[in-house]
């Protein structure tokens, strides 16, 4: 029985995850690394909001514990906005679904759109870094542009309220990508929620602090199952 799901951010690759996973599973968590449709699992669709959530709720199964990072956690939060019952705790780790109007969003969101080859542009490229904590946009095929502008579009409608899963969120104060105050900001949103800031903690934790990250895990997943 697998005692966590964890849907990552946006990334093309989960190694970096590899040694919080190992702690994990050293600790006798049993987790299950879902592979994102389009970025770690290749497709050339232009994915929605919606398609991500029709997704995840057949990759995990009702009443499961599920993680979000970034990107991962704006999935989990529009999916349980949907059906309040699908999970039994959510754990949103340093995770994207606030949504701020700025300049460098309608950057990359009008880029995405047009779908435009960015990789020897690299402002555009340090912007992307800056909106979803990922260095390999340049790498990305149009059709993920397009994705990328599709889910920040989504923060624009997502309704907190109607969240009513527990919820755990665990944040980086050296977050600058998804800063400190969208945790805030999200706490004060979501109805049943507990936030946990983490000093050291940058906005990729299983990179910056695995352990740390393992074992503020192991303790809650514990405390969950108990």
């Amino acid at each position: 029985m697998v005692d966590l799901y964890i849907i990552h951010g946006w990334t093309y690759t989960v190694e970096p995850w590899a040694k919080t996973l190992d702690i994990l599973k050293k600790n006798g968590i049993k987790v299950k690394m879902l592979h994102v449709p389009g970025l770690t699992e290749k497709s050339t669709k232009e994915f929605t909001i919606y398609d991500y959530m029709k997704w995840a709720d057949r990759e995990i199964p009702d009443g499961a514990i599920a993680l979000g990072h970034s990107n991962g956690g704006r999935i989990l939060l529009n999916l349980c906005a949907a059906n309040p019952e699908k999970l039994k705790y959510l754990i949103l780790l340093d995770s994207a679904g606030i949504y701020e109007p700025s300049i460098r969003k309608k950057v990359v969101g009008g880029l995405a759109k047009i779908g435009k080859p960015l990789k020897n542009v690299p402002l555009i490229d340090k912007v992307f870094h800056r909106v979803t904590g990922s260095t390999d946009y340049s790498k990305a095929p149009a059709n993920m542009k397009v994705t990328l502008s599709n889910m920040l579009e989504s923060d624009k409608t997502l309704d907190f309220s109607k969240i009513k899963t527990k919820t755990f969120i665990l944040w980086g104060k050296k977050d600058t990508t998804t800063p400190p105050r969208q945790a805030t900001a999200m706490y004060e949103k979501l109805p049943n929620a507990e936030l946990k800031f983490y000093a050291n903690w940058t906005h990729a934790p299983y990179i910056s602090n695995p352990e740390e990250l393992a074992r503020a895990l192991t303790v809650l997943i514990r405390k969950l199952k108990a």
